[in-house]
């Protein structure tokens, strides 16, 4: 999950595999799969710098736990 501000400053939590598109004209808009709107602070760069770093996270955290086939 990602933070991220509401425009009414109230933090919430989002699943980034949820995120169709973002655009920022000029506040940055979130469409989600379920075609849900969500408009953040945040600016469009600060929110995919956010998603890279969760699956960079993500992925770090899958690769410790699955064994090479050389192991099995």
């Amino acid at each position: 999950m990602i933070i991220l501000t509401k425009l009414n400053n109230v933090p919430f939590a989002l699943n980034p595999d949820l995120i169709e598109t973002i655009e920022e004209t000029p506040d940055t808009t979130i469409r989600l799969v379920t075609k849900n709107i969500i408009i953040v602070k945040e600016p469009m760069a600060d929110v995919t710098k956010k998603i890279y770093e969760y699956r960079a996270i993500a992925g770090g955290s899958a690769a410790k736990i699955i064994p090479n086939i050389g192991d099995l």
